[in-house]
C-alpha cells in the first residue's frame, strides 16, 4: 500500500489504517482473540503500518489484543493508543488527564502493548479540568524519555490545538470526518494546514452506514453503541439514504463499492489524510485497503462534494451526555 506522512512530523503511515477499537468495544459482542489476532495479522499482510487502539477500548483487552498481534511485525508497524479516562477497576468512569495519571497509564500501555515505546499517543479527549499546556508538557517528557515518539489529539477544537501544539508539537488530530460528518472543514482543517498537523479521521464510512448495508430496517442490539445515537434512529437512516444511494452510483461507475468511494473521497482532500476505518470481518478489511488504490476523477470528486451538500444529513452525532465531550 502507498504511504502518507501526518502533516510535517516525518511520521509515515499506510494510506488507510485500522481503527482496532470495534474488535473489542461498542459494536456489540467481543471477537474472540484468535480471531482478533487474524485480522490485525491479514491486515499488514494487505500493507497496513497504522494500527489504532486506546485504553478505553474494552476497557484495556484492545491494547492486549493490538499488542499480541502485532508481536511479531513490532519495527514494521506503527502503534497509536489514548489516554484520557479514568477508570473504576475495569469500567471507565470520566475524564482525567492530569499529569501522574497519564504517567501512570502510559506505563500500563506500555505494558499492555508489549512495547518500548508508544508510536504515536493521543489525549483521548480534551480534560477541562486540567489545562491543555500541561497535558502536552507531560507528553513532551514522556517524548524526551523514550517513552512516546509523537503526539496527538482527539476530538479537540481549534484552540486548544494551537495551545497544545505551542508547548509539544501535535503530529496529528484524530477526529471524525466523512462524508456524513463534514463539519472539521470549517475551522479545523485550515488550522491544520497552518499547523502542519496530519488528520487520522475514525469512523470515515459513518460507523459503517455509508458502506450501503445499513438501511432504516436494519436493528442494533443493546451493546451495540448506534443503538443510543440520534443518527442511527430508523427515522434519521431513513432520512440519510439518499447519501448512501448517491455514493452506490458513483461507485458502479467505477467498478468501486459504496465504502471504497467514500474512503477515496476521504484520501482525495489531502494527503496528510489518514482514515482508520475498523471491521471485524476479513473481506471488509480487503475491501477498505483497497480504497487507497482508486482514484476519483475530478468530475467524480466534485458531483460527490456537491451532492453531498444538498443532503441534510439528519441526527446528531452523539447523545447530550457524549456531546460534552467534543470539541473542547
Amino acid at each position: 500500500m502507498i504511504t502518507r506522512t501526518l502533516g510535517n512530523s516525518g511520521l509515515d503511515v499506510s494510506a488507510i489504517g485500522l481503527g482496532c477499537m470495534g474488535l473489542s468495544h461498542a459494536y456489540g459482542r467481543t471477537v474472540d482473540e484468535q480471531d482478533g489476532i487474524a485480522l490485525i495479522r491479514a491486515a499488514v499482510d494487505l500493507g497496513v503500518t497504522f494500527f489504532d487502539t486506546a485504553q478505553v477500548y474494552g476497557p484495556f483487552i484492545n491494547e492486549e489484543l493490538v499488542g499480541k498481534a502485532l508481536a511479531p511485525v513490532r519495527d514494521q508497524v506503527v502503534i497509536a493508543t489514548k489516554f484520557g479516562f479514568s477508570f473504576d477497576g475495569s469500567r471507565s468512569s470520566g475524564l482525567d488527564s492530569r499529569p501522574e495519571h497519564i504517567r501512570s497509564t502510559v506505563e500500563d500501555s506500555l505494558g499492555r502493548l508489549n512495547v518500548e515505546r508508544i508510536d504515536l499517543l493521543y489525549q483521548h479527549r480534551v480534560d477541562p479540568d486540567v489545562p491543555i499546556e500541561e497535558v502536552a508538557g507531560t507528553v513532551k517528557e514522556l517524548i524526551e524519555t523514550g517513552k512516546v515518539a509523537y503526539f496527538g489529539l482527539s476530538e479537540a477544537g481549534v484552540e486548544v490545538i494551537r495551545r497544545a501544539h505551542a508547548v509539544q508539537p501535535v503530529t496529528a488530530l484524530q477526529s471524525e470526518y466523512s462524508l456524513w460528518w463534514r463539519e472539521p472543514e470549517a475551522e479545523i482543517v485550515p488550522v491544520l494546514l497552518e499547523l502542519g498537523i496530519g488528520l487520522v479521521p475514525f469512523s470515515p464510512l459513518g460507523k459503517g452506514f455509508l458502506t450501503g448495508t445499513i438501511d432504516s430496517t436494519t436493528s442494533f442490539g443493546d451493546s451495540d453503541l448506534r443503538s443510543t445515537l440520534p443518527r442511527f434512529t430508523e427515522q434519521a437512516r431513513a432520512a440519510n439514504q439518499a447519501l448512501v444511494d448517491l455514493l452506490a452510483v458513483i461507485a458502479e461507475r467505477n467498478g468501486a463499492t459504496p465504502a471504497q468511494v467514500a474512503l477515496a473521497w476521504l484520501l482525495a482532500q489531502h494527503p496528510w489524510i489518514v482514515p482508520i476505518p475498523g471491521t471485524t470481518k476479513l473481506h471488509r478489511l480487503q475491501e477498505n485497503t483497497n480504497a487507497a488504490d482508486i482514484e476519483l476523477t475530478p468530475a467524480d470528486l466534485d458531483e460527490i462534494t456537491a451532492a453531498a451538500d444538498q443532503v441534510d444529513i439528519q441526527g446528531d452525532r452523539y447523545p447530550a451526555h457524549m456531546q460534552r465531550w467534543i470539541n473542547r
